[in-house]
């Protein structure tokens, strides 16, 4: 036990040597043992282009408070840590970087390309997850894994082999989402949808005789894209609507391209919206392409990759779309077809990486046929058998099982898994293996060419759970560890990742991924904004660990914390957090200077005190309801409560309550000595434990230092609720005291009498149990009152009329006023005080009363003056009050 703690609490002199010390330990690491429980927790991995971000950060915290919680507990607790090669996010960085350098992609080749990316994650992979040590996060690092590493690309083909031969993927010209700045195409979680400011243009097309002349009447309808006008292929209408009944089956002419166009009807329109007419674009609209699928409409693609318009556009050929509508609309002015413009609100899908307007596009692309597959996903939800924390989330999760299409799994991009399938040169045929094929099965041809598209990277993320275990290999890490425990991720990816990770659990294991998901919200500022580069208002973690240490920031993003709220960052949390782990740092250095050498021994039981039975009882209860908390993953619940009674109970009662014991060390009083020690570090040790997932690195130090049975805290053991140490009598004795001390201290307060001067208390009580605890606890209860002597009885005679009384249940409290204050000295102050508010009451009326000052003067000038007499009469009030009681009139 030489050790000691520093004098001050200084985060960065031991956060980084405590981590390293639990890696060369091998604490975080779990190998498969048959003897324990597993409890398994994948993390969402972070993508090799990021940098710790506050929202890292809370994910992280929290999935290291459970693995932290569940080690300790006595399970085999493994975090699976790696990351993401992140397709898009990735290949743009790169782009960009050989950009400055004056070269394309193109100019390097696909090989060479890749080599650059390679050497780029090699350089940048690991800086987050350094990062995410510097948080304190408990992962498996001997186990990391990376979603394009040789285990993960083995399970990658293997899947997508598997699922092209069940016919679960398949090869499609689909309406697909394209961005035009990325050139590669999106799944529909990667759209996100902003309100822009746009149009509705109300556009008239003319309606042809059965002969092909003009009729001379018009469908008028409005559209909020123009430009995509060259690719109409039919008009639609209800097929009820007794407004266009005549006109269905009719031809239309559409302006600027001639072309004729056929009048359809279709259940897809809405009859009460606009006109009730629809264009219908099959090439360039997701709900056009399904019409034009049903009426077997030519699909006709007007854009190039770029947004620009194609040799389909005609004499706009060449234009950028945006540019195109302007011209097309001008022209259709002129010709009379332009009805009219409103301004319109309307939501735009944007690309969520560049913020790009994505261009719904028809192309061929690889997909994964979604309808059979999403069944057992929603129904491991709906049965209970997949637990979502909070439930209110269930209802974004069924929006996205219910209304699901096919997931286009291909990506325009070189950075990522390509794609297992080869195209024979000769014949054409289409070969999906695992390896490449030496020769073409159909005409033998040994000339085969891989499909360059690349997968979406969530498509490699959906098999995480098992991928990163050993799958396809059926390992014994695999057989022990899965399927997972929690999954704790944003709520914001519930659809790119974990619904695709639930159906991937069940069609390629047969069982669930995990049984709970966990979710949290944003982090966001003080004012509650988002994060973000383009407001500045980003604040970096490792700058606050670096300010305020890494405890600091973990307590703070979990405390008051409920599960799927956003929360609101304050670097005054950080701050007093900071002062929290000050407070247990010093509570602890009080304790070990108090023990010095001496090991407190356990005490008989008559040898404890109420005031040592009521803590044990309370850290007692405190463990049971924490366990239950963090069980329920109420983390911020849980934490609250901690502190509460680390402050509170530990720091400001329990150890102020044993001082006196702990100054007398000779006869009788060492029992009393030894209790006292040995219940504060039992119960700092249990507190500590039950802080430790939380703030990991300071709890880990004064464990260390306090004690030399468990080598760490991070491998001890849980603490457990026990019948043995439930004191109820106590627990209410004692909480009697601590009101009558807060009676006594509050009078003190609002009479203003210092600590230092001490009065007589007496305590009066015609029940003989409370005249008991007062007795029992007098030697604690004497200088927590600020009391010169204590004096325990069944009524008040002899006691001064004037004397301050404090009433709490079942008994009165007194202290003579002459112990209190100086008599003739306060009398004194009050009256000057009395002179002082005359004049001040006086001048107030003198303003009120003069009519010239009430006609002139500003309301607001008025009704402050108001306000000060009433402020002075009722201070007047309480003066005369105080002065009667001190004279005695």
């Amino acid at each position: 036990m030489g050790r000691e703690l520093a004098k001050t609490y200084d985060p960065s002199g031991i956060e980084d040597r405590l981590y390293q010390k639990w890696l060369d330990k091998h604490y975080f690491h779990a190998e498969v043992d048959e003897s324990k429980k597993p409890f398994t927790i994948v993390i969402p991995p972070p993508n090799i282009t990021g940098q710790l971000h506050m929202g890292h950060a809370l994910d992280n915290t929290m999935q290291d408070i459970l693995i932290r919680f569940k080690r300790m507990q006595g399970f085999n607790a493994l975090w699976q840590p790696g990351t993401d090669h992140a397709s898009i996010a990735t290949e743009v960085r790169i782009i960009q970087k050989l950009k400055e350098e004056g070269i394309t992609k193109e100019d390097l080749g696909r090989e060479g390309f890749l080599e650059r990316a390679w050497d780029w994650k090699k350089e940048y992979g690991g800086r987050i997850v350094s990062q995410l040590k510097k948080l304190g996060s408990s992962c498996d690092w001997e186990r990391e894994r990376f979603t394009m590493d040789e285990g993960c690309n083995k399970a990658v083909n293997e899947v997508f082999v598997k699922m092209y031969d069940k016919g679960l993927i398949y090869k499609g010209s689909r309406i697909i989402n394209w961005c035009p700045v990325c050139n590669t195409s999106i799944s529909d979680a990667e759209v996100e949808y902003e309100e822009q400011a746009g149009h509705f243009w109300h556009i008239k097309y003319p309606i042809l005789n059965d002969d092909g002349s003009e009729s001379g009447e018009y469908l008028i309808f409005a559209t909020t894209r123009p430009e995509t006008m060259l690719g109409d292929t039919a008009v639609a209408v209800h097929p009820e609507d007794e407004r266009y009944k005549h006109l269905i089956g009719k031809e239309l002419m559409l302006p600027l391209m001639n072309r004729k166009i056929p009048v359809v009807a279709d259940e897809y329109v809405d009859r009460e919206f606009g006109t009730g007419v629809v264009k219908i674009t099959p090439g360039h609209d997701p709900n056009d392409f399904e019409v034009g699928k049903r009426h077997d409409l030519p699909i006709i693609n007007i854009m190039n990759d770029n947004a620009t318009i194609n040799a389909n556009g005609g004499k706009f050929e060449g234009m950028d779309r945006y540019e195109a509508r302007k011209a097309i609309v001008k022209e259709l002015e002129e010709m009379g077809l332009l009805v009219k413009i409103e301004d319109h609100a309307h939501n735009v899908g944007t690309h969520d990486r560049c913020k790009t307007t994505v261009e719904p596009l028809v192309k061929a692309q690889w997909f994964v046929k979604m309808d059979e597959l999403i069944k057992p996903a929603r129904k491991a939800v709906a049965d209970g058998e997949i637990r979502l924390v909070p439930e209110s989330l269930q209802k974004t999760y069924f929006n996205w099982t219910d209304n699901i299409r096919d997931w286009c799994i291909s990506r325009q991009l070189w950075w990522g898994h390509r794609i297992p399938a080869y195209y024979c040169d000769k014949c054409g045929e289409t070969v999906v293996a695992k390896m490449r094929p030496e020769k073409c099965p159909k005409c033998g041809c040994t000339d085969l060419t891989q499909d360059p598209d690349t997968l979406d990277t969530w498509f490699s993320s959906a098999l995480w759970p098992f991928s990163t275990l050993g799958w396809p290999e059926k390992t014994k890490e695999l057989e022990y560890f899965y399927p997972t425990d929690v999954l704790v991720t944003g709520y914001d990816i519930i659809f790119f990742w974990v619904i695709r990770m639930i159906f991937s659990g069940y069609e390629h294991m047969g069982e669930k991924p995990f049984h709970t998901v966990l979710f949290h919200g944003l982090v966001r500022d003080s004012q509650g904004r988002k994060m973000s580069k383009s407001l500045g208002n980003g604040i970096d973690p490792l700058e606050i660990i670096a300010q305020y240490g890494a405890d600091a920031l973990r307590l703070t993003l979990v405390t008051g914390n409920a599960p799927g709220n956003d929360m609101r960052f304050y670097y005054e949390k950080v701050e007093a957090n900071r002062n929290f782990a000050n407070k247990i740092w010093n509570a602890s250095r009080f304790i070990m200077m108090n023990m010095a050498d001496e090991q407190p021994v356990k005490p008989a039981e008559e040898d404890l005190k109420p005031a040592d039975r009521w803590i044990t009882s309370r850290v007692n209860s405190l463990i049971r309801d924490v366990t239950d908390n963090m069980e329920r993953y109420e983390l911020g619940v849980a934490v609250q409560k901690i502190y509460d009674f680390i402050w509170d109970e530990f720091c400001d009662w329990y150890i102020e309550m044993v001082k006196p014991r702990l100054y007398q060390k000779e006869g009788d009083a060492a029992a009393d000595r030894n209790a006292a020690l040995y219940t504060l570090k039992t119960v700092l040790i249990d507190a500590l434990k039950l802080l430790h997932p939380y703030m990991p690195f300071v709890t880990e130090e004064i464990f260390c230092t306090l004690q030399d049975e468990e080598e760490s805290i991070m491998v001890s053991d849980w603490p457990v609720y026990r019948e043995d140490r439930a004191y109820p009598k106590e627990e209410n004795e004692i909480e009697i005291i601590k009101e009558a001390i807060r009676g006594i201290r509050n009078a003190r307060t609002g009479m203003e009498v210092p600590p230092s001067r001490k009065a007589e208390v007496y305590v009066v009580s015609e029940h003989a149990d409370m005249r008991e605890i007062f007795l029992g606890n007098a030697d604690f209860f004497k200088p927590l009152a600020y009391a010169s002597e204590v004096h325990v009885r069944e009524n008040r005679d002899g006691i001064g009329e004037d004397a301050v009384s404090v009433v709490i249940a079942r008994a009165n409290i007194y202290m003579p006023l002459g112990d209190l204050v100086d008599i003739a000295k306060e009398l004194e102050r009050l009256r000057k005080e009395e002179e002082r508010l005359e004049k001040e009451l006086a001048r107030v009326e003198g303003m009120l009363s003069n009519e010239k000052f009430v006609s002139k003067a500003p309301a607001a000038k008025i009704e402050e003056e108001k306000g000060k007499k009433e402020k002075y009469s009722r201070m007047m009030e309480q003066v005369r009050e105080q002065i009667k009681t001190l004279s005695g009139n």
